[in-house]
């Protein structure tokens, strides 16, 4: 079985005009993309972990152009920093995607990210796809498929929830965007242990890493997940630059979407929401909280230390959000300390 699929995320559409950052940058790649191809770069497809269900399968991928050689591929994932953001995206390549004995094709949309819903039929646990086109050579994805049976999930944030950032909020954009190596960031402390018990309390349970940051730095965020020993888990990530209609995408609204997008493709779960208290995280996670209150098990928020408050602007007003919220929150400076909270609430054992 083939179909031709549109990408989920946004796309442009006859309807939409493009604003003038987006159409610079859309005609600033196409340039890029000519050039790449005359110096005999070739499509490199860079998978994604994501998620689904028995009957259907998020894919989430990037089409860039590399070198075509196996040590180029390689680089294209493994590149980190500033570098990733050199890669050139390509939009018209159409993709084949064979997963559960299903093929589709898709298309990339703006900066040659791919996020498609696939009908099929798969059985609960990791499984994987192929995605490949006549340009290039077919490379894995891993999905989690979610159990029917699950009933409880974890959604956490990255920055500062599990790896130290400790520099000022109007930095952290550019810091991610141009410096991140996963060898100069620090874990917080105790986090690893916090997810990898809930992970063990709760088999069932998807893990979601939702971050602000770029598709561009997946790679480098996976490799940082898996050295320090936290759970496997769906990367989450935006596409970077402008949109269809603004110079930039905004993270907070990101983090909104995916939250009311999980609730919608998983109404019996209910999720740990975890982040930290120096960026908008108390902020969305007590409005999906309060519109979502059957989705939600509870809050775990991450204490700043001074340093990094002083650094990250300051602190929500936490003790509003707890009075304020339908679901109970907990707070704490480390996953130690956390998951003593969270044991009080029978989400961990002893």
């Amino acid at each position: 079985m083939a179909r031709t699929g549109k990408a989920h995320t946004p796309s442009q559409t006859a309807d939409e005009i493009l604003h003038r950052a987006a159409r610079i940058e859309d005609t600033f790649h196409r340039w890029r993309e000519r050039r790449g191809r005359k110096r005999g770069l070739t499509t490199t497809i860079i998978p994604y972990s994501s998620y689904g269900a028995p009957d259907w399968a998020r894919v989430v991928c990037r089409v860039v152009l590399t070198r075509g050689t196996e040590a180029s591929k390689k680089r294209a994932e493994k590149v980190r920093g500033w570098r990733s953001f050199f890669s050139i995206p390509v939009n018209d390549e159409v993709v084949t995607v064979t997963i559960g004995g299903t093929e589709v094709q898709l298309s990339p949309s703006r900066g040659g990210v791919i996020d498609e819903q696939v009908d099929v039929t798969l059985a609960p646990g990791w499984q994987t796809a192929t995605i490949g086109s006549a340009g290039s050579d077919p490379t894995i994805a891993h999905i989690f498929v979610v159990d029917p049976q699950a009933s409880f999930g974890i959604i956490s944030d990255v920055d500062d929830t599990v790896m130290v950032t400790a520099l000022p909020r109007p930095l952290l954009a550019a810091w991610n965007t141009f410096v991140l190596d996963e060898h100069a960031r620090r874990p917080v402390a105790g986090m690893a242990v916090l997810y990898d018990r809930l992970a063990r309390a709760n088999p069932l349970a998807p893990v979601v890493y939702l971050s602000t940051g770029a598709w561009n730095v997946a790679p480098t965020l996976t490799r940082f997940l898996r050295r320090n020993l936290y759970p496997r888990g769906a990367m989450l990530l935006t596409d970077w630059g402008p949109t269809h209609d603004r110079w930039f995408r905004s993270g907070a609204d990101h983090k909104r979407d995916n939250l009311r997008r999980l609730a919608t493709e998983f109404p019996n779960i209910k999720w740990l929401l975890i982040g930290d208290d120096g960026q908008h995280d108390e902020e969305i996670y007590g409005e999906f909280a309060a519109s979502h209150p059957n989705n939600v098990s509870a809050v775990a928020i991450r204490q700043l230390s001074t340093g990094e408050a002083v650094l990250a602007g300051g602190r929500s007003k936490s003790a509003e959000r707890e009075l304020e919220s339908p679901v109970p929150w907990r707070f704490a400076p480390d996953g130690a300390r956390l998951a003593i909270e969270l044991r009080e609430l029978g989400l961990i054992n002893d």
